[in-house]
């Protein structure tokens, strides 16, 4: 535990703004939204600048602190929390908030940590640019969390995950120096692609504090529809043919299960079904394109009525307004949040390749079914490159703490058939605490050494996040 002279050492670098040993301030920071884990720490510093930052740090490498940076604690996986016995502090990165530049040329924005991804799509906006990385937590997740973890959301598709947005990184590494790599480069082949080692490395390797980031032209139309397929393979087989007709348009294209839309709007005040009949599937398809004049409605209605010649698609409804949109987008956002009302929930983020999906769905359902009659599986997401949330609620009826005690092992039944199509266990929430061990024992051993090699160089002290995606023990 850090002694009393130790944190007024990190007190006296950060002032009384950016300390806190509260309990009522820190209780929020110690926990995870999905409640399975509580951490503890004798303290939370929030630096206000990166000099702060590598003052901290510079500490922590003299006194052998081990210290946890936080964002806006909107993770998964536990990556983000302090463990239970307390020797950890936590650095939140919520003060540094500035947007220090915008290069509308360049198309880039350089933002720091603490800045959430809702104020950096706004400062984008009012440059009329896009940022394209799109989260259902944008109004609480902060962008260095968002780089750390490699966020990936509902527009991967068409632009790519978080490490595909970012041009340059400031980082504050384990023994306190700074590296300052915001360039705006796109083309610079001068070696090691450094900036690379620290997006999805949650927080291992160095702390992000700031970034540049890749905009890109606002879209001036956006056309939202919702498609009853009547399989997995029908959604696959409309992804191509909606790429086809559009060439290259389709930013969104989400798969949603029938049960899905029947726990919406079943707890959801206001939410109606957006087709008249039942269907087994569905996909949510967005559109956008640069010109109001780009016939993009057309360019949809074609899609969708290929898609019907072919027996893809059995019904569909086109946004015809911003509400109608919004209605639809809230129905597939909501299906994380709503099936706490359905009772406990074991989630998996997993990724196959997408000519894969099919299989991988119907196995796994059959898999855990057998091995738990009443489960209901619930998969949905990001069908077009390959992610599915496949979560599992709960029998009707079942005591939910006896149903969640069960969660590692279904989610070996699960993480076992992703493995066997070549798939990953996790998709786009991370590593953190939760699959450290199990990454351990089925990634390549050469692999595993070679991200042990990493974390070694990189932090010899093992004080940042330790415990997290790898272990070096």
């Amino acid at each position: 535990m850090p002694s009393q002279e130790t944190l007024q050492r990190f007190r006296d670098i950060v002032g009384p703004k950016g300390f806190t040993d509260d309990p009522d301030t820190l209780a929020p920071h110690l926990v995870e939204q999905r409640g399975l884990y509580k951490g503890k720490t004798s303290a939370m510093l929030s630096p206000a600048n990166v000099d702060e930052v590598a003052a901290i740090m510079a500490l922590a490498q003299e006194t052998k602190t081990p210290i946890v940076p936080q964002g806006g604690n909107t993770g998964l996986v536990g990556g983000q929390l302090p463990f239970e016995a307390g020797e950890e502090l936590i650095l939140s990165l919520s003060r540094m908030k500035a947007v220090r530049a915008i290069d509308t040329d360049n198309n880039t924005l350089t933002v720091e940590a603490g800045v959430t991804l809702l104020e950096a799509q706004e400062a984008a906006a009012e440059a009329d640019r896009l940022f394209p990385l799109s989260l259902a937590s944008e109004g609480t997740c902060q962008i260095g969390g968002n780089l750390s973890t490699n966020a990936g959301g509902t527009a991967v598709l068409r632009y790519g995950n978080a490490r595909d947005l970012v041009l340059g990184l400031e980082v504050v590494l384990a023994d306190g120096r700074i590296w300052h790599g915001l360039k705006g480069l796109r083309k610079d082949n001068t070696g090691y692609d450094l900036k690379q080692l620290f997006i999805g490395s949650e927080g291992t390797l160095g702390i992000i504090t700031a970034a540049v980031l890749k905009l890109f032209p606002r879209p001036r139309a956006v056309e939202t529809a919702f498609a009853a397929v009547p399989s997995v393979e029908a959604a696959v087989s409309l992804l191509r043919v909606a790429e086809a007709e559009s060439g290259g348009m389709v930013t969104t294209f989400e798969l949603v299960p029938r049960i899905g839309v029947e726990f919406v709007t079943k707890h959801l005040d206001g939410a109606e079904d957006p087709l008249e009949r039942p269907s087994p599937w569905y996909v949510l398809i967005e559109m956008t394109a640069g010109r109001k004049d780009a016939g993009l409605k057309e360019t949809m209605e074609a899609a969708l009525a290929t898609g019907m010649e072919k027996g893809l698609v059995t019904d569909a409804a086109l946004a015809q307004s911003d509400s109608q949109r919004a209605a639809l987008w809230t129905l597939r956002e909501s299906l994380s949040e709503i099936q706490k009302r359905e009772g406990g929930s074991i989630k998996h983020d997993v990724s196959v390749p997408v000519s894969s999906m099919a299989a991988f769905i119907e196995k796994a359902s059959k898999a855990v079914q057998k091995e738990m009659p009443g489960i209901r599986p619930v998969p949905f997401g990001h069908i077009g490159d390959g992610n599915v949330h496949f979560n599992l609620s709960q029998p009707e009826g079942m005591d939910k703490n006896a149903y969640l005690a069960q969660w590692d092992r279904m989610a070996g039944i699960v993480h076992n058939i992703v493995r066997e199509m070549g798939g990953s266990i996790s998709a786009e929430h991370g590593v953190g605490r939760m699959k450290r061990d199990e990454i351990a024992a089925t990634k390549d051993p050469v692999e595993i050494d070679m991200m042990r090699t990493l974390k070694r160089a990189f932090d010899p002290a093992g004080i940042l996040n330790p415990g997290k995606v790898v272990s070096v023990d």
